[in-house]
């Protein structure tokens, strides 16, 4: 059964108002009678009361914005006194619900209303619903009063039994505001009363808990905050305490990065830049991350060189003589780096320094085969000028990141190559090595060498900017030396910002003078021997360039000479040998074995590849320079081999196309050559390219093709001493190649003395030494008949029976 309340016993009661305020039934109040409304009220109950038994009695009304309550508490006035503070009062009880009616007329200036008492009934027993409700609104009372510390009055809540005592309890709760403690007045079904009260109490218990949870949360930071600033406090004590007992000043080592930045020679945006990360260092926490990184940034810009720079030396007589005394040969990149300085001298003295911003800096590409000494040239250009030398090795590098720097956004961000190589020269105007520039890769961390476009090119990199610094570096002063083994390998808008500088290799003349004056030396020392103790005639050092080596480069000749002296010095330790000793070229066999690179044209005629007709001798360009080439090829036996075209030697597509071509013109021309090529249609031809492991690509070895062919159907053998290149075309022409100079030593090392190019070639032969061409004879062809004349030599035998 619900609970009900219904109104009753009608009553004629003095109104007192009360502004702002709420009173519910079984509390006890103070009231201040200094106010006219409340003494009168108080007045006219006593008035009223004098005749009767019982105690004066007013109706408490709350009064909100001048707007009188529907619903009122009966008061019964228990004293009238002093209150605390000396100030007439009297103790006023509310009893019950009064639902006010129309005004009336009664003693005293008070004002009169008509009302009626409302009656409230709970059900007997009480439902569960309902003690479920008196057990929760006792439990959360008694949690909120337990942390106001207020024991006595969790006793008194507990012995309440009354559903509507219980919820007009809630009346004393201070944090009901008097919209909240009026709507538990105007509520009079119990029940639902205290259910408001209830919910009220909950509410207040979860904002109480939110509102301490943010309370401990921010004095536990102020803590932390107060506890790190006291031990820094403590500990900048002890640091300047032990900078005076080491007889330091107190700024030394000190961490003002403003300071430091005033004090630092920076040009005007990166000091303006540097000033915005003091002042964000300065705003931020000790705890937060961003303040290592800012420390990080501002350490790297103040270590920069900004304003740093090596006096360039404009003795252009003795760099070409640092030049010379440093490296044999090399005649293009001394001449390169002589025009350079000598520039250089001319704009200094004219006061044109600097010109739209940008300085005289120089960007070379050294592309040459291993061991021609590109690497060791930068050193000595480095070193002729005066500057700082740095190498950055490029090699295998993919990830951008590494020549423009990272964000700083990322942790352990760090700035690129580029930057690192400045800072780590110490001057702005340095001698940078950018290594093995065609070794570099791309993935899906970009393409480095996309990010060296704008480091490479002398219109830009004078604003060059780095993602790390983020501000503008000039690199317009910077000599960069690139280098590369093959050229094909650097992508084509990075090669068109440097300019170009072939090291094509040595000669064998050349390879005897670094042997001697560079070679020998490093490797008697590295060896443990004296000058003196062992010595290399030169008919030795050419033996070993010419026999026991064949390579562009240097370097197995030096691992050759490091070899002998190593067996000198090891037969000197076990007493077999003297010392001093000189090493001739018949000592070298016993040493450090056989020759394994025996020129053709010494061997025994009869062991010579072109000893039988099919097979010519090409010549063809490598990552480690010029090298001799052999085509062979074969006729297959009409009956037993299949007709067609075999090609073998891991070939490419253009060089299987010069093979097509070959054949076609030879098929079309036979007559004209008076070659029987009648019977082609029916036989098998297979070309075959010696050193099958090795891939092979370019139309250079059409000539070549061609005379093998030709050598095979006509039965005459190919000259020995002859080599070849050139492209062919279907009507017999000889096209031009590239990589002559190359080619050209790699036939001079191997013994070759005729050599076969195109025509239009003949101007390069302007780039090959003159010791060189004087021995060789070098023919300039158009016409591929011209190489078979040069080539083939007289038929030993009738055409027919080669055939």
């Amino acid at each position: 059964m619900a609970s009900e309340s219904k109104a009753t016993v009608p009553l004629t009661l003095p109104v007192l108002p009360l502004d702002d305020e709420v009173v519910l039934p079984g509390m006890v109040v103070p009231l201040d009678l200094s106010d006219n409304e409340v003494r009168a009220a108080v007045e006219a109950a006593q008035a009223a009361a004098r005749g009767a038994s019982g105690k004066p009695r007013v109706l408490l009304v709350p009064r909100v914005d001048g707007t009188y309550a529907g619903t009122g508490v009966l008061g019964i006035v228990e004293q009238v006194g002093r209150l605390a503070d000396g100030d007439p009062g009297a103790l006023i009880r509310g009893v019950g619900r009064v639902r006010i009616g129309a005004g009336t007329t009664g003693p005293g200036a008070a004002l009169w209303v008509e009302g009626s008492v409302v009656a409230e009934t709970v059900p007997e027993p009480l439902p569960g619903s309902v003690t479920e409700l008196v057990t929760e609104y006792k439990a959360l009372a008694t949690s909120w009063l337990r942390k106001r510390g207020a024991w006595q009055v969790v006793d008194r809540v507990q012995q309440i039994d009354g559903v509507g005592a219980l919820a007009d309890n809630s009346g004393y709760s201070p944090f009901l505001t008097v919209e909240q403690k009026l709507a538990l007045l105007e509520t009079a079904d119990p029940v639902a009363r205290l259910g408001l009260a209830t919910a009220q109490l909950r509410e207040h218990l979860a904002e109480q808990d939110v509102a301490e949870t943010i309370a401990k949360d921010v004095q536990e930071g102020v803590d932390k905050q107060q506890r790190e600033f006291l031990l820094r406090r403590q500990l900048e004590a002890v640091r300047k305490e032990l900078r005076e007992l080491n007889g330091e000043q107190d700024g030394e080592e000190s961490d003002d990065y403003r300071a430091r930045v005033e004090a630092a020679d920076l040009p005007g945006a990166v000091r303006e830049a540097a000033l915005k990360e003091v002042d964000k260092l300065e705003r931020s926490s000790d705890q937060s991350p961003e303040g290592s990184w800012i420390r990080t940034w501002l350490d790297t810009v103040l270590e920069l060189p900004w304003n740093e720079r090596t006096e360039d030396r404009y003795d252009i007589l003795g760099a070409r003589a640092v030049l010379d005394a440093e490296h044999a040969g090399l005649e293009d990149v001394k001449e390169r780096i002589t025009e350079y300085l000598a520039v250089r001298k001319r704009r200094s003295e004219r006061g044109l320094g600097v010109v739209g911003g940008r300085r005289g800096g120089a960007v070379l590409a050294l592309v040459g085969p291993p061991g021609v000494g590109k690497t060791s040239i930068a050193e000595s250009v480095a070193h002729a000028m005066g500057r700082k030398f740095v190498r950055v090795a490029l090699g295998g590098v993919r990830d951008e990141a590494e020549i423009r720097g990272h964000r700083r956004t990322y942790v352990g961000a760090l700035p690129g190559r580029i930057v690192r190589a400045v800072k780590e020269a110490g001057s702005m105007n340095p001698v940078v090595l950018l290594d093995e520039i065609d070794k570099v890769g791309s993935d899906f961390r970009g393409d480095p060498a996309a990010a060296l476009l704008e480091v490479l090119d002398p219109a830009q990199n004078h604003t060059f900017r780095d993602h790390y610094l983020e501000v503008e570096l000039d690199l317009s002063d910077v000599v960069f030396l690139a280098t590369a083994n093959v050229l094909e390998a650097i992508p084509e808008a990075l090669l068109d910002r440097m300019e170009l500088v072939r090291l094509d290799g040595y000669t064998e003349d050349e390879k005897v003078v670094i042997a001697r004056d560079h070679l020998l030396p490093r490797q008697l020392e590295r060896a443990g021997l004296e000058p003196g103790e062992v010595v290399l005639e030169e008919a030795s050092l050419r033996k070993l360039a010419g026999e026991y080596t064949r390579e562009a480069g240097v370097r197995t000749l030096e691992r050759a000479v490091a070899r002998l002296l190593r067996k000198v010095a090891a037969q000197h330790e076990l007493g077999d040998r003297e010392l001093p000793f000189t090493v001739t070229p018949e000592d070298l066999r016993a040493l450090i074995g056989r020759p394994h690179h025996v020129p053709e044209s010494a061997q025994d005629p009869a062991e010579r590849r072109t000893a039988v007709p099919g097979v010519a001798t090409g010549l063809a360009v490598t990552g480690a320079g010029g090298d001799v080439l052999f085509v062979e090829a074969s006729l297959a036996d009409p009956e037993t081999g299949a007709a067609g075209l075999t090609l073998t030697g891991q070939l490419g597509d253009v060089m299987k196309e010069s093979a097509q071509i070959a054949l076609s013109f030879l098929r079309s021309h036979g007559a004209e050559l008076e070659l029987p090529v009648t019977g082609l249609k029916d036989r098998g031809v297979h070309i075959h390219f010696p050193a099958g492991a090795v891939p092979k690509d370019g139309p250079s070895a059409g000539v070549t093709m061609t005379t093998a062919l030709a050598s095979l159907l006509s039965g005459r053998l190919v000259r020995t001493d002859v080599a070849m290149t050139g492209e062919v075309s279907l009507t017999g022409r000889v096209l031009p190649i590239g990589g002559v100079k190359q080619k050209l030593l790699a036939a001079h090392r191997a013994g070759i003395t005729t050599v076969v190019i195109p025509k239009r070639n003949e101007a390069d032969l302007d780039d090959v030494p003159a010791e060189v061409l004087e021995k060789l004879e070098v023919h300039p062809v158009t016409d591929v008949r011209q190489v078979l004349e040069i080539a083939l030599a007289p038929a030993e035998v009738p055409v027919v029976a080669a055939a």
